[in-house]
This record gives structure tokens, sequence and C-alpha cells, in this order.
């Protein structure tokens, strides 16, 4: 894939050989249409994953179920067409992709599915959206890339990261009055719904499940930062998204053996249960995560999460004609907050790569540190960097 792609965060996996122009191209369509059909598997995911829930499916047993899927249908062609592709196991191997598992799946779903269960599928999506600006934040705390301020890129990342920080803490603080919604949300859901898993709303915590919601972006950002290091030394997509999805099951698996005792919760009632977790397995875990851990590799992290207001948008759309989802100020204005955020962090990209290419020509720039481009820092450190470091 061209450099022009990889450039979205200063650094990536050898380009592949050869093609010209037009394989470029080619091969850039193929990773936004990727992206494009992601964000929608992972927005019909968070209505799924909230339909759920109203039914009275446990935060352990969901997971659980989901990442045994994921894995029953991710191994065996990981084991299959990466067979030569495959590095020998070593024990680094295991421990890295032990943490992956913990950070990307066991914490992630977990803050996820708690702060679902007291806000909504839309600010769920919206916060998300923080994603890229705390990825870049995490990478410039670590030393792995470079901020600096007397550049426009470097300027424009930092106030995307604090606009981000603003609109996540407006929606955490301030939900408001809702301001949109369908006269009257669907009640088919609700209805199969028992006793004890509708609850009651006044237990439900707006505030808590925002901070939960943070603890699921904080996650998932630190997933894909250490996830594009972990691809640079064992090459095989498939593998890893396999290696992960089994830890992360014996992990909630050890949860669930201390937490959730309760038999009868492991029991699926009703063919909408069975239809929730087979979609959050199949298309949210097992298909996204390959098509994710793909385009981690061939555009890198930032490139990722760059994507994620498309998925607001058709979360919003669906929440609305399916759950009679309502809107609330507060909500609206963080997500405004974070997708401006959001944007100010991909034109310093943009601006970042923009002077690597005339740098790559020979072209001087007249702004300071120009000789001294963060993008000699790639956002993701090299195999020899992290061999040399360890």
């Amino acid at each position: 894939m061209g450099d022009d792609v990889r450039g979205l965060h200063g650094g990536g996996a050898a380009t592949t050989g050869g093609g010209g122009p037009a394989a470029a191209k080619t091969e850039r369509a193929r990773l936004h249409v990727a992206m494009l059909a992601l964000q929608l598997g992972y927005a019909g995911f968070h209505v799924v994953s909230r339909l759920a829930l109203n039914m009275g499916v446990s935060k352990l047993v969901f997971p659980v179920y989901r990442n045994l899927i994921a894995l029953c249908l991710l191994a065996p062609f990981a084991y299959f067409l990466e067979r030569k592709d495959r590095p020998a196991m070593t024990p680094g191997f295991l421990l890295q992709f032990f943490l992956l598992a913990l950070c990307g799946i066991t914490t992630n779903q977990s803050f996820y599915l708690l702060g679902l269960d007291n806000t909504s599928p839309t600010f769920a999506s919206a916060i998300q959206n923080s994603v890229p600006a705390i990825t870049f934040a995490m990478a410039a705390a670590l030393g792995i890339e470079r901020v600096r301020l007397r550049r426009r890129d470097g300027l424009a990342k930092a106030a995307g990261t604090l606009l981000c920080v603003a609109g996540a803490t407006v929606i955490t603080l301030f939900k408001g009055p809702a301001v949109f919604g369908p006269a009257a949300a669907v009640v088919t859901v609700t209805a199969v719904a028992p006793p004890q898993a509708a609850g009651n709303n006044s237990s439900k915590s707006w505030a808590l499940g925002c901070v939960y919601l943070m603890g699921h972006c904080l996650s998932w950002s630190g997933w894909l930062v250490l996830q594009a290091p972990v691809l640079k030394r064992y090459p095989a997509r498939l593998s890893v998204t396999s290696y992960t999805c089994f830890f992360g099951l014996l992990q909630f698996l050890a949860i669930a053996a201390v937490v959730e005792r309760d038999a009868a919760a492991w029991t699926l009632t009703s063919g909408s249960e069975l239809l929730t977790i087979l979609y959050a397995g199949l298309v949210a875990s097992g298909v996204a995560f390959a098509v994710q851990t793909w385009c981690i590799d061939r555009g890198g992290p930032v490139f990722v999460a760059v994507y994620q207001p498309v998925q607001t948008l058709l979360v919003a759309v669906m929440a609305s004609l399916l759950l009679g989802e309502q809107f609330y100020l507060g909500g609206i204005m963080g997500a405004v907050l974070i997708i401006a955020g959001l944007y100010l962090v991909l034109w310093g990209k943009s601006e970042e790569r923009a002077l690597a290419a005339k740098q790559a020509a020979g072209v001087c720039d007249d702004e300071p540190d120009a000789a001294a481009s963060c993008l000699k820092q790639p956002l993701l450190p090299s195999p020899a960097t992290l061999e040399s470091a360890v």
C-alpha cells in the first residue's frame, strides 16, 4: 500500500512492492471501503448490545459467548491461511497476546457494557470519538510521538486533544434536557425483558456510565497503541486476533467463575437473545476484529480511529428507529466538541504528511523545527527499537 496512507501515522509496515500509482489507489480504496463496512458493523453492534441488556442477558455471559463464537470463527482461518507466516511461538509473544486481550477485550468490553447499561448506544458511540486523541496523547506521553507546539500540526493535535477532553467532560457532567426523540419508543424489546432486567431507571447513573465509557476508550486506545508493534514482530493478523480472543475468553471465564455463579444466567431463553449474541460474536468480534487488525496494519492506529464519526451517525439513526432513543442537549454538545477535536487531530496528521513529502523532495520549510519533523519519530516504535529497549 502507498506511503500516503501510512503517512497518517507517520510509520507503518513496509509497503507492498511495485504496482505503481494505480495499485496504490486501489489499495487505498480497499482500505477505505473496509473501514466504512467496519463502522456499519460496529454501529449495529451498539444497538444489538443494548437489545441484549434490555432482554436481561448477563454482562459476563454476553462477552463470553461473543468471544467464544469469534474464536471458533477465526481460529480455523488463522491456522490454515497463516501457517507459513506465523513466527515461532515464544513466552514473550504469549505474554503480549495476554496483555492485548486484557486491554483490548476484557477491560474494553467490560467497561463498554457497564457504560452502555447506564447511558445509550448513541452517546456510547459519541464518546468513542475521543479514541484518536487519546491514542495520540498516549503516544506522546510514552515518547513515541513528539509534539512540537511551535508548528501548526503540533498545535492542531494538542488543541484537538483538549477539545475531545472537554467534550467528554460535558457529556459526563451535563446531561441536559431531551431535545429530540421519537414520540413512542419501540415496545417489542422491553416487552420480552424480565422484571429484573428491565430494572428501574432511577438505579442508573448517567455520569457513572460516562466514566465507564471513558475507561472503555482508554483501554481501546491502549490496545491500538500496543497492537501495532506486536504486528510488526508477529505479522500474522488473523493469528494475533485469534490469540487475543482466546486469552480474552479465558480471562472472562475466570471472572465469571467468581462473579456469575447462577447457572440460569448461562441459558439463552429466546431466539432474540441468541441472535444478539451471534451478531456480537460473528460480526463485531469475528469479522470486525479481523478487518480492524488488517486496517491497523495497513493504515495505522490513528487512521483506523478517525472513522468513528461515521459510526456515531449510523448509531443515532439505528437507535432512534429501533429503540426510540432520545437525544439530550449535553450529549449533543459534547459530541460536537469531540468530533471537532477529532478532525483537528486528523488535520494535524495531514500537515505532518505534507511536511514529510516536502522533506522527501528536498524542499526546505520555513517553519521552526522543520528539519526535525516529528514524522521522523513514528507514532509507534520500530521492532528494532523495541528489542533494544528490552
